[in-house]
């Protein structure tokens, strides 16, 4: 019988529980690898939530010893993801009032899974209905559609691609509209669409992100760890998430443990992320990893 990836982890981490309880028998211990380290401590957090939180300072801890740079980071990545899930505002419908009125402004939209044929699913539309009253509501702001090749049976249709022509037809200016349609997942959502603004616009500062109301949280706190990873300092991003808008769906959920996997996908560990995703969600019935 396969065992699941939870299972396995949770195993490894009675080990390390009872390897560190032996610590005095007088062996030495070697230190561990950043990305042992940060891969342990999310999957906590991610499986136990705030019961981890002093095993996490002691991962804070050991981290810090090996790389106080990285530790610096994780450190607010944590503090970002406890936050997000119990404290973020999810505007519905439209963007709030008071966001920048200029082109430092840029209103992020999250793809969905297509059609098979490569038509949009309803929901992407609705998500569309709220970025478009977001462009009109700051005329300035870019706007970045993100998602990839997503339909079986089209494989030139992207989520990105379908999303800014919908757009343009329903007269959003083309010049405003960047496509970013190489992502397979939110992580790559963050990743490509901070590549693509920080080469079209690097005057962008400000990101609202643009979601159904489940999504909203996990999409703020991969693009705001996101800007931390990739800031000279770790605390001087060059772009922040200040806001969003959802579509109220009927359903869906994302767990704290699919958040997980989504950070460690961040960190570069693609194939551990990947057997979180399978394990714990069915991810919109993505391509297998190549």
């Amino acid at each position: 019988m396969k065992t699941s990836f939870r299972a396995r982890i949770l195993c490894v981490l009675f080990l390390l529980a009872a390897a560190a309880a032996c610590s005095g028998c007088g062996q030495r211990t070697e230190k561990r690898a950043p990305e042992a380290i940060i891969e342990e401590m999310v999957v906590d957090f991610g499986s136990y939530g705030s019961e981890a939180e002093e095993h996490i300072r002691a991962l804070l801890k050991e981290l810090r010893a090996v790389d106080s740079d990285a530790a610096e980071r994780w450190d607010g990545i944590m503090a970002l993801w406890k936050s997000v899930n119990t404290e973020l505002t999810v505007w519905e419908g439209v963007l709030p009032d008071g966001l920048p009125e200029t082109d430092e402004l840029g209103i992020v939209a999250l793809g969905f899974q297509l059609n098979p044929d490569g038509s949009m699913r309803d929901e992407l539309i609705e998500r569309l209905k709220v970025l478009k009253a977001g462009a009109e509501k700051y005329p300035r702001a870019w706007i970045v559609c993100t998602g990839g090749g997503t339909a079986a049976e089209n494989p030139g249709a992207t989520e990105a691609g379908k999303m800014a022509q919908w757009l343009i037809e329903n007269g959003v200016a083309a010049e405003r509209v960047l496509v970013e349609d190489r992502s397979l997942t939110t992580a790559q959502n963050a990743v490509y669409s901070y590549e693509l603004l920080r080469e079209r616009c690097p005057q962008v500062k400000q990101l609202a992100i643009v979601s159904s109301d489940y999504h909203i949280a996990t999409g703020t706190l991969l693009f705001e760890a996101e800007a931390i990873l990739r800031a000279e300092k770790a605390d001087a991003p060059a772009m922040h998430v200040v806001s969003n808008a959802a579509w109220k769906a009927p359903s869906g959920s994302l767990s704290p443990m699919f958040q997980a996997g989504a950070l460690i996908e961040l960190s570069g560990e693609t194939e551990t992320a990947f057997e979180i995703y399978y394990d714990t969600y069915d991810i919109h019935e993505l391509p297998p990893l190549p």
